[in-house]
């Protein structure tokens, strides 16, 4: 038997040192006798550190613990080349326990033989629901209603009226897993849907009813609500900045459940404060966590959640379940499913890291 040694990473955790997230079944792994389960305690929030979630998002695996690893699960620190500053003989592969994996450099794991492995599809449901969540709460103006209600200004009523969605045109920009089923939830609403995504399948986007559009500005000039569900790459970094937002209608609505760095969130700012369009909802933002004097707070236009709104627990608990069937993949000296940097799997050193653990099959 060759013991396998999986680490959680520290923010799974909460400041007694428990497991944060109830939905995790840590039994998938820990009943298997060949793995041995722990967590890097040196990310863990701790009661006498307040600044801990400040720094939540800009955590980062070290060196010491790709020394000590086998397999890492990493919910949100950083993986960037200096983790390998002192190479990576142990570590065979990172589980990424989500779908999105800009926070890690894949050509380092690549560089030293590390496959990396995500969970691409158990959060699809749940952020496209999201986004289809924003997308009625900002027609219908929930905000305002809920304010006049709390003030007693039942007066108000006539001022707030909100609006259906039938009939108006939802642009969705990216029409990958989180996309397409966006379009699919909102079918029985009898929208016009329109996409800008320039790897989709025209075939498979007519088959959901969705036309695509030949440019982003089309899409925004277009579109009553604008919802992001493209990936973070150097080529969409900020592809939403003020030229962008002033080509939207005044009455539209934007929605970004992706990444915070799609937009530039100063110009965002300026257009919502200035109402140039009608209002925001936003799960993601350029600094995690959002700073408590960030000019976002100050605005009534906008809906905010903490990067966490598609994290139900029916999500993270099979999100975790699927990162550890790939664990125990490994484990048994076999490459997992769902393999980021697949070039990693001809690599001699990877393959021998592996072949380890074979006699555990």
């Amino acid at each position: 038997m060759a013991v396998f040694r999986v680490f959680y990473t520290g923010d799974y955790l909460d400041e007694k040192g428990q497991l944060a997230y109830p939905c995790v079944d840590l039994s998938l792994l820990t009943s298997i006798p060949y793995i041995r389960v722990g967590f890097l305690l040196e990310q863990k929030p701790s009661s006498d550190d307040p600044s801990y979630w400040d720094r939540l998002y800009s955590l980062e695996v070290e060196p010491k613990h790709v020394a000590e690893a086998n397999g890492l699960i990493v919910l949100r620190p950083w993986v960037k080349a200096t983790a390998f500053a002192q190479g990576a003989e142990n570590l065979v592969v990172i589980g990424r326990a989500g779908a999105g994996y800009d926070k890690i450099d894949l050509a380092a794991c690549t560089e030293n033989d590390v496959a990396v492995f995500n969970a691409p599809d158990t959060l699809t449901h749940s952020t496209a629901s999201t986004a289809f969540l924003f997308m009625q709460m900002l027609a219908r103006r929930v905000r305002e209603h809920e304010r006049i209600l709390r003030e007693g200004r039942w007066d108000l009523q006539p001022k707030v009226m909100g609006d259906d969605l039938v009939g108006q045109t939802l642009g969705i920009v990216g029409l990958g897993n989180t996309g397409r089923e966006l379009a699919r939830l909102v079918a029985p609403f009898q929208m016009r849907v329109i996409a800008y995504s320039p790897h989709a399948d025209p075939a498979q986007a007519a088959a959901l009813g969705v036309t695509l559009v030949p440019t982003l500005d089309s899409l925004l000039r277009e579109a009553d609500f604008v919802s992001l569900h493209c990936r973070l790459t150097e080529r969409t970094r900020h592809m939403i900045g003020e030229r962008e937002l002033r080509l939207l209608k005044p009455t539209a609505y934007f929605i970004n459940v992706g990444r915070g760095e799609l937009v530039d969130q100063q110009a965002l700012v300026r257009c919502l404060r200035e109402r140039w369009i009608a209002g925001a909802g936003l799960d993601v933002f350029e600094v995690e966590p959002l700073p408590t004097n960030d000019p976002l707070l100050e605005l009534d236009n906008v809906i905010l959640t903490p990067h966490w709104l598609p994290s139900t627990r029916q999500a993270v608990g099979a999100t975790a379940a699927v990162i550890a069937r790939g664990m125990i993949r490994a484990a048994q000296g076999q490459v997992p499913d769902n393999v980021l940097n697949p070039e990693v799997l001809s690599r001699p050193g990877f393959r021998a890291k592996l072949a380890r653990f074979a006699e555990n099959a």
